[in-house]
């Protein structure tokens, strides 16, 4: 008889009314990487939390190495060796990463810290993933990449027999992600447990030895990368197979409408390029290649030392975000929770700030205009919310991201910078996204699109700049816009063989 490392069998669980987990069983082997995945609201992250102690189960039935428990606690999850890393960061910014990585359980000797200990056990805890990390240094000084690093440590400093990845590569670069797998290989090795959730089914299919859909808080299949194959997931996911991931590209390009020339700054050098109107100008590269620098710098987060920045042939100056919206320049950031969105206030009040000026008169909003322009974008772009009077905070990653779309749309825009405007969001919602962007660009629109994922480049992109270091290395378009080029000049080949 096979004994389960986790045995989670006819769990269900209801928030309100609403039955967000429907007798689901869901079963992993010692030493196994089981990836689970679903849309956004499929109930991956609520089953997670019951299996980690965070929610509790309505009903059904837990067993850790065939013994039944009951998890009411996240710190009885921890201790019978459950670990979970959120896809939202819990680094505390003013700590160091020794302090992060030992929190609630740093060396004590007769009341006092041992500070030389606790730093030497984080650096080698650091060092036997493959990264070297100063732990002495404030975690909020670091990029978020580096922070993720000190989460997987935090997790890995206890005692795991179960390891929970909610989507641990939305900020790795593709060869932190390499390192990553490295690491989950070796603590399957060791007997590790590990229950990977990702959106992104390459590296599902490529890491997983078992994979479990999520749809409407039910399985609606399990097996393995072989047995289940991308499309068939995808089908199990949405309920529909997605033949073409991307729209089609078939908007015509117009005159030239943006241009920067030789932006300069303390984070990117000399960088140049143009947009058009209707075109889909995408900027590619490795994580701290400069890519949202150059997002920042247009949009006057970030000051511009030298260079020159023209919309419709005007100089601008763009000196703050204010500036930068009044002459026609949105921006979706790449942080939606901190910078796209504001959690606690409505949708409505999320997607009417950027045209406030036209919905109000003498300093008060015109409610029933406000209610009416809302409602049509919530329908255009399919929100999916009770009302648009729900906090944005109660939505889905995906819908988060739309609300976050749909504040630009409806004002006098000339040019909208998307910075990862995919990151954490499931397929069918990417696709809907892409399908935004295309309308944005059809609008007459110059749209400047920042991405990770290669892929995403290719398949929506007119033409795409490659960063690397602080640098634009090459524009890259037509039949030259492929993985490998995209690749080759991220890693800076080609500028060590232009050297050579």
């Amino acid at each position: 008889m096979v004994t389960y490392r986790i045995e989670m069998n006819n769990i269900s669980k209801s928030f309100g009314g609403v039955q967000a987990l429907k007798r689901v069983t869901f079963k992993v082997n010692p030493g196994e990487i089981m990836a689970l995945v679903g849309e956004n609201g499929a109930g991956k992250s609520t089953l997670m939390k019951i299996l980690s102690g965070a929610y509790t189960k309505d009903e059904g039935e837990i067993l850790i190495d065939g013994r039944p428990v009951e998890i009411n606690s996240p710190q009885k999850g921890r201790n019978i060796g459950i670990n979970i890393i959120y896809q939202e960061l819990t680094i505390v910014p003013d700590l160091t990463v020794a302090e992060n990585i030992f929190l609630g359980n740093l060396p004590v000797r007769n009341g006092i810290i041992q500070w030389s200990k606790l730093n030497q056990k984080a650096e080698e805890l650091i060092q036997s993933i493959g990264f070297s990390l100063n732990p002495k240094t404030i975690a909020g000084n670091l990029s978020v990449a580096h922070q993720q690093v000190v989460e997987i440590c935090k997790a890995l400093s206890h005692d795991a027999r179960v390891l929970i990845l909610d989507e641990p590569t939305a900020v790795l670069a593709p060869r932190e992600v390499k390192t990553l797998f490295e690491i989950l290989k070796n603590l399957k090795k060791k007997g590790v447990s590990i229950i990977y959730i990702s959106h992104r089914l390459e590296e599902v299919l490529e890491i997983a030895d078992q994979i479990t859909v999520l749809k409407d808080g039910e399985v609606t299949g399990t097996g393995t990368p072989k047995e289940m194959g991308k499309d068939n997931i995808i089908n199990l996911m949405i309920g529909r197979r997605i033949t073409d991931m991307y729209p089609q590209r078939d908007i015509p390009t117009g005159e030239e409408i943006f241009k920067i020339e030789n932006l300069n700054n303390d984070k990117v050098e000399n960088v140049s390029f143009t947009v058009k109107a209707g075109e889909v100008f995408g900027i590619a590269g490795l994580v701290g290649s400069g890519r949202t620098e150059i997002a920042k710098a247009i949009f006057g987060v970030d000051p511009v030392q030298t260079g020159i920045i023209y919309l419709d042939n005007q100089q601008l100056k763009n000196k703050s975000p204010k500036e930068a919206v009044s002459k026609g320049i949105g921006m979706v950031p790449e942080n939606r929770k901190e910078e796209g969105v504001i959690l606690d206030m409505t949708v409505r009040e999320n997607i009417t700030i950027t045209n406030l000026k036209n919905l109000s008169r003498l300093g008060f909003i015109k409610n029933k205009e406000e209610e009416d322009f809302c409602q049509q974008l919530v329908e255009k772009l399919r929100v999916k919310a009770a009302t648009i009077d729900v906090p944005v905070n109660s939505l889905s990653g995906g819908n988060q991201q739309k609300v976050s779309l749909a504040k630009w749309f409806g004002i006098n825009l000339k040019l909208i910078i998307l910075d990862e405007p995919t990151r954490g969001i499931d397929v069918g919602a990417k696709v809907e996204v892409y399908k935004l962007i295309n309308e944005l660009a059809r609008q007459g629109l110059g749209v400047i699109m920042i991405s990770s994922e290669m892929m995403e480049i290719i398949g929506m992109c007119d033409r795409a700049a490659v960063m690397h270091r602080g640098k634009m290395i090459g524009v890259l378009e037509n039949d030259e816009l492929t993985e490998e080029n995209i690749m080759r000049l991220a890693t800076g080949e080609e500028k060590n063989n232009e050297k050579k």
